[in-house]
Formats: C-alpha cells, structure tokens, sequence
C-alpha cells in the first residue's frame, strides 16, 4: 500500500480480517484522504473485517474522527466492521471526546482486535 498511497501504509491479512498499519506518526486532514482511499478499495475489494493500527499515530484531528466515522459507516452498510488496535492515549481521548468509540471498537493491540472477529 504504501507505494500506491504515498503515505506509510501497510496491509496484511490477519484471521479473516485486514490489518492496516499506519506508518504515520500524524494522522490529519493532509494526508486523510490517502487512508481514506486504501480502506475503501479493501471494502470494494470485499473486505468486511478491517482492523486499523495505530500504535503509531500520536495525533489525529477532527477530520480523522469524521473520516473514521465515514469508514465505519461502509464497513456496517456491509455487514462489516472496523476495529482500531494500539490506540494511544491522546487519540483515545479524542476518540472519547466525540463519541466515537460507541461505535468503534477500540482493542489494546492487533491480537485482541483480530480475536474480537472471532479469531
């Protein structure tokens, strides 16, 4: 992913679900789009299960949540879900903040992620 994307993306199968690693220490409006695309081409390639890492990302800002939102939106229209694993304690808060972790699992690593699909 990440030569496609231009932005440090990486894919791998995980049990029956998609594990996507973002490279990226920042995960913002900038660059948003690029992340937005690579997950949705998993979903119309027919992905339904698909676990973002983040125990890299440091920050993200509103356009991130708004853009999770969104992606979590396809993944249900589908049958599907998306799961966040390594979440770090600023996103947490952000994600709090917002509201969205009532609707996105939030899983302390890929494991527990990957076990929550029913691994």
């Amino acid at each position: 992913m990440s030569g496609a994307t231009g932005m440090n993306l990486s894919s791998e199968r995980v049990g029956r679900a998609v594990l996507v690693r973002v490279g990226e220490a920042k995960l913002t409006y900038q660059i948003l789009s690029k992340f937005a695309d690579a997950v949705t081409k998993l979903f119309a390639a027919g992905e339904k299960r698909v676990i973002i890492d983040l125990s890299r990302v440091v920050y993200v800002d509103s356009a991130t949540i708004g853009c999770l939102m969104d992606l979590y939106r396809q993944a249900d229209k589908l049958g599907g879900a998306i799961k966040l694993a390594g979440v770090q304690k600023r996103v947490e808060t952000m994600l709090t903040m917002t509201g969205a972790h009532n609707f996105i699992e939030l899983h302390a690593d890929e494991a527990g992620a990957a076990s929550s699909f029913g691994e």
